[in-house]
């Protein structure tokens, strides 16, 4: 023990280091390098004497000499889908079973109005929290479109312009 409280009074510069209190060094013994393993070839590694290490060549056509096959990777580029215009399904709820009906819309990529205008407040609450998740859920966007009034929309589906005048008219959309 006043060995290690002598170095922590050393290393805070406490007491003077006393070099002979330290151990003689001793070279380490060398120690036999374990067998050889064979060298093997990746057909993507550089040659050993090649001047451009840090490139790296890859084989067009299969050379049936050296023994390396080619596999074709999966297609990773996916065709994006056209957006789809279609009409907008209104919802004005009577109790929270009617959620059931929004989120069964919303999987099928159709829009939905979510009129509130006329609810009980509890209600209106629920619904609204029904819908946010739903919406967050499928990736889909909420956006209030009028007092007591949202329109949910999947996310690869837009409203059309004649869609959201229909609406103006029936007092659910305004721009």
């Amino acid at each position: 023990m006043p060995g290690a409280f002598r170095r922590v009074m050393v290393y805070l510069g406490l007491v003077d280091d006393d070099y002979e209190d330290y151990e003689q060094y001793e070279d380490p013994q060398p120690v036999a390098a374990p067998p050889a393993r064979p060298q093997v070839r990746s057909a993507y590694a550089p040659e050993p004497n090649d001047m451009t290490a840090g490139v790296r060549t890859l084989p067009r056509e299969p050379d049936p000499t050296s023994g390396i096959s080619i596999q074709s990777r999966p297609a990773v580029v996916r065709p994006i889908q056209p957006t789809q215009a279609t009409k907008v399904h209104v919802v004005v709820p009577a109790s929270f079973n009617d959620a059931k009906e929004i989120g069964d819309r919303l999987k099928e990529n159709q829009p939905v109005i979510l009129n509130l205008q006329n609810v009980e407040p509890d209600l209106r609450r629920r619904m609204m929290d029904f819908s946010s998740g739903a919406a967050y859920v499928l990736g889909a966007h909420l956006e209030k479109v009028g007092d007591r009034v949202l329109l949910v929309t999947p996310s690869n589906v837009e409203v059309s312009a004649d869609e959201k005048r229909r609406l103006q008219e029936r007092g659910l959309f305004r721009p």
